[in-house]
């Protein structure tokens, strides 16, 4: 049985219309692929726990260089108001945008490529996510028709293309991981045929137990996650003990083990849903957060997970939209929220920078050879201060996710400035650290 399609604009994505009752039942039909899935994780549990280890043992310990088009920002097309989207994206500073393609709009893939031609000639690098629906499993044929037109079309235009979306989500279609299998194989048939490079799995959440069941089969150029940790709140927070880079650490891990060789890992879609946008939120409840949290989170997400050293790049969903993005479209002119700024801050901060180390001490390389701090605990206090060089100037970022705390850092501080990038008055060498990161410049 198949269930009708429905779109929630407000949202971007689909309602979930299958009754709960039906989709247990469909579960249960699919049971096999259970066990596939255990039998494929238990043979990698040991290889991957030690590398995950290992990942920890490293953490935030070790230099790690931040790259151009490390922070890239998604953005949909928006008719009319396409000029003031390309003019807020270009104004972010990000050299990469990710733009979504939904098979159910096949007739308007004429749209779709003058949008991404203009993004090209403004110079951006475009990730294309090909977006599925139920028919597209129930329908092969028309979906590889799908796939070879958007090949066809856009291969000269765009960078890589994702496959599939959010599949382990019953919503978007798909059943479970064989299904998916079969959906993407076809691309991989195609590829060749037009230069074009392959992402995916396009996994959404903490369910990294489908990487070893499908990266086998799938020789992905890039591994994709849609590394959500907006339900805990921060993304310090834990969910069954697991906070957001302990859960990047078994990502990676599980890739290492799964892929036939290596790959580097890309967020291809994370963002905070707001507080008080009703139906343009895409969840309800605790999710939701105020505009000031959500763009503390974003900052502090960029930051903990570039720094690992164990993903190549992160993409903001979406750039314009009511109830998530770094701007609100439904006011005229279109409001750049506080996570804007942050965002456009981070950007020119940390990309073309290298992460040095935690702590306050400007050499912070002095403990690489001991045990070094502890990355889940903080400096001591739940103070976090991450250390940058960039142009062969230092730089820290720090913030608390608990009470503010005051903090002396050795050496000259030269400015200090806020999660906007505005300086705070004075040159305190006693800075009051609390949730809203701040940047602590230092002189040469």
């Amino acid at each position: 049985m198949s269930f009708p399609f429905e779109w929630n604009p407000y949202a971007d994505q689909p309602h979930n219309v299958a009754p709960r009752s039906e989709r247990f039942r469909r579960h249960l039909r699919h049971a096999g692929s259970y066990f596939a899935i255990a039998g494929a994780n238990l043979r990698r549990l040991v290889p991957g726990l030690r590398r995950y280890r290992r990942y920890m043992k490293e953490m935030h310990r070790v230099p790690v260089p931040i790259g151009p088009g490390a922070m890239s920002c998604a953005v949909s097309p928006a008719g009319p108001k396409d000029a003031e989207a390309l003019d807020l994206l270009t104004e972010t500073g990000v050299g990469h945008t990710l733009v979504r393609v939904p098979s159910w709009e096949r007739g308007k893939l004429a749209e779709h490529e003058a949008f991404v031609r203009v993004l090209r000639g403004r110079g951006f690098e475009v990730t294309l996510a090909l977006l599925q629906r139920r028919s597209d499993v129930l329908e092969p044929d028309s979906w590889r028709a799908f796939l070879e037109e958007v090949f066809s079309r856009f291969a000269p235009l765009v960078s890589i293309f994702e496959i599939g979306h959010a599949w382990n989500r019953t919503k978007w279609g798909v059943w479970d991981h064989r299904e998916y299998i079969r959906l993407a194989e076809p691309a991989f048939e195609l590829a060749p045929r037009f230069g074009a490079k392959l992402a995916g799995p396009a996994v959404i959440d903490f369910e990294f137990h489908l990487y070893p069941v499908t990266l086998p089969r799938l020789p992905f150029d890039k591994v994709t996650s849609h590394l959500y940790v907006d339900r805990m709140g921060a993304p310090e927070n834990k969910q069954f003990g697991w906070s957001a880079v302990k859960k990047l650490a078994l990502l990676k891990a599980a890739v290492d083990v799964s892929a036939r060789a290596g790959r580097e890992v890309w967020i291809t879609e994370v963002n905070w849903p707001l507080a008080g946008t009703g139906p343009y939120s895409p969840a309800a409840g605790r999710p939701n957060v105020t505009e000031e949290e959500q763009a503390d989170y974003l900052a502090r997400y960029y930051i903990l997970l570039l720094a690992s050293g164990l993903v190549e790049r992160i993409t903001w969903w979406q750039l314009a939209a009511p109830g998530y993005g770094l701007v609100d479209n439904r006011e005229e002119p279109w409001r750049r929220r506080p996570a804007f700024h942050a965002f456009r801050t981070l950007r020119a901060r940390l990309e073309g920078s290298v992460f040095e180390g935690l702590g306050e001490t400007e050499t912070p390389s002095d403990w690489a050879s001991g045990p070094g701090p502890d990355p889940e605990a903080g400096t001591g206090d739940d103070a976090r201060i991450f250390r940058f060089r960039k142009d062969n100037r230092a730089f820290a970022v720090c913030w608390t996710p608990g009470p503010p705390v005051e903090r002396v850092f050795e050496g000259c501080v030269e400015a200090v400035s806020d999660r906007e990038g505005r300086e705070i008055a004075g040159r305190p060498k006693t800075i009051i650290i609390d949730r809203s990161p701040k940047y602590v410049d230092f002189s040469k």
